[in-house]
């Protein structure tokens, strides 16, 4: 090994010298402290209420039940009236939208968790069950907090109101989050929830090195007892993780494809942790980030994520007729006699679940492979529905109406491409940035290719839609004017990315009739088919 090298693995093995002063040590560990003021709100609210805009308006077209709703807000209705799903006759998609809904009394074997259900079912019971605002109004305003949030996370984690207001834009005009935000699915919901997730661990990175800077700064800015270098101080209490936890609970409790956001997302912030420790002076950073850190993460995360995941199983718990309720009473074991039988028949019903996903392999029209999403080869037609010549003003062809899962393509393939740069500056720089983007990414895009054989959809990618914005976000930061450059160059970098933003505004108008199913003419619709694989 040359002496660079030495020099190089010794900078990151031992801990850095420095000041121990709180200041001095709270910069060395966080770095200046941003302070975005009123416009830190006004922004992110601004965008906030343009996502409203186009979620809430129309929202009750069409009145049908497309796609997926077919089997989510049927379910939702059942569990209003019983507290679990119950199973339907033949064709009860008409009577349902006709107000006249006919469930059946026996209960019906479903493979996601309640909790998206329900939320779905709380908008019923607002607004209805006869109308498309009473199912899909939940999915609208979860879509819209969303908005909010991709904004403070950007804001937060680039320390830059400019940059927080372009990712809650790029959310807001985005047609992947619009159409699932329209749509009685569960996917959005799965996405609030993992991205609040996100932003409670954000949070606590700042607030978590903030307590290792008061526990380790001396008045006069002199080194600590010796002792209280040597792993560094325990810091049990962290709020923010809790907030975590109740919110990876929640996702869990929607779609189980959560878990690896879970996973992934608690190794992240243990190595925030580690990263603290170092640059702090602890000598044994590893093991006491591990120990002093990983030992509180797991203890505050997990169980609390454990105990809201069974809370949203509560009405089929309380039930005595839900699907497998009574399995642990018809088959008493020996060995697992100790658990309640209320749990016992609940890890039955779980394993009967997870054999279905695991054998789902069904052909169907719109299924696409993991190999496309990056690119968008093959969003999902929700809904199609055309009219004959003269009706609705339609007089040279004929009139469609069209819903079609399609992200914002300008917008799309840019973020693609920036998680190329994202790559660049985690291995280059080390940037925790690019890290926390690119665990957002690889925790909702990798774990499909472990089932080659199960039958995906591009919706799929939903839950990471918001880190591939904050990857396109982080990008355009880079590229933004520093201080030392010259104005001619100053102005061209800021031209570049106001085009830029301009055109995805210009794309987001010009594809909005296909996401949100307004009435145009057939050569119109197919105007918008950019590639064969999405007619």
């Amino acid at each position: 090994m040359t002496t660079a090298s030495t020099q190089r693995l010794r900078r990151w093995v031992l801990p850095p010298a420095g000041a121990f002063g709180r200041e001095a040590l709270r910069d060395r560990l966080a770095g200046p402290l941003h302070r975005p003021g009123i416009w830190g709100w006004i922004v992110p609210l601004a965008v906030t209420a343009l996502a409203a805009v186009l979620r809430f308006t129309n929202l009750a077209h069409p009145h049908l039940l497309i796609f997926d709703e077919t089997y989510y807000v049927k379910d939702a209705f059942t569990m209003m009236q019983a507290g679990y799903e119950l199973e339907w006759g033949e064709e009860p998609n008409d009577a349902f939208i006709a107000g006249h809904p006919e469930p059946k009394d026996s209960a019906s074997f479903v493979v996601h968790p309640p909790l998206g259900k329900w939320l779905i079912a709380a908008g019923m019971w607002l607004f209805g069950s006869d109308n498309g605002l009473g199912w899909r109004f939940s999915a609208a305003l979860f879509g819209t907090l969303a908005v909010l949030l991709c904004a403070l996370v950007a804001q937060k984690m680039f320390s830059s109101v400019f940059l927080g207001g372009v990712a809650g834009l790029l959310a807001a005009i985005d047609g992947h989050q619009l159409v699932m935000s329209r749509t009685g699915l569960l996917d959005i919901f799965l996405m609030f929830f993992l991205l609040a997730g996100f932003f409670a661990l954000l949070l606590d990175r700042f607030d978590g090195r903030e307590r290792l800077a008061r526990a380790l700064a001396t008045a006069d800015g002199a080194r600590p007892a010796e002792g209280l270098l040597t792993y560094g101080p325990w810091l049990w209490w962290r709020p923010w993780r809790l907030v975590a936890g109740v919110m990876f609970g929640c996702a869990a409790g929607v779609k189980w494809s959560a878990l690896s956001f879970i996973a992934v997302f608690g190794l992240m912030t243990v190595l925030w942790d580690l990263s603290a420790r170092r640059r702090a002076g602890i000598r044994h950073w590893i093991a006491a980030g591990l120990i002093r850190d990983g030992v509180p993460a797991f203890l505050l995360i997990i169980p609390t994520a454990i105990v809201v995941y069974l809370a949203t199983w509560t009405g089929w718990l309380l039930s005595s007729d839900g699907r497998y309720r009574q399995w642990a009473a018809e088959n008493p074991s020996e060995t697992w006699g100790w658990v309640p039988e209320a749990l016992r028949s609940l890890g039955e019903y779980h394993r009967a679940a997870y054999s279905f996903h695991e054998g789902l392999g069904s052909p169907h029209g719109w299924e696409s492979s993991p190999w496309s999403w990056l690119f968008a080869g093959r969003p999902v037609l929700f809904f199609y529905e055309s009219r004959g010549n003269g009706e609705f003003g339609c007089t040279s062809s004929d009139c469609v109406q069209a819903i079609t899962d399609l992200p914002n393509p300008i917008m799309w393939w840019a973020a693609t491409l920036s998680l190329l740069l994202v790559l660049f500056h985690w291995i280059g720089a080390r940037d925790w940035r690019a890290g926390a983007i690119l665990a957002g990414v690889g925790a909702g895009f990798l774990p499909w290719f472990a089932y080659p054989e199960r039958t995906m959809f591009f919706f799929y990618t939903l839950p990471f839609a918001p880190f591939l914005i904050l990857s396109l976000c982080y990008v355009l930061g880079r590229s933004l004017p520093v201080g030392g450059q010259v104005p001619w160059h100053r102005r061209r970098l800021l031209w570049g990315v106001g085009i830029f933003l301009a055109l995805v505004v210009v794309v987001s108008a010009y594809f909005l009739p296909v996401w949100t199913g307004e009435m145009v003419t057939y050569e119109n619709w197919r105007n918008h088919i950019w590639m064969p694989s999405w007619g």
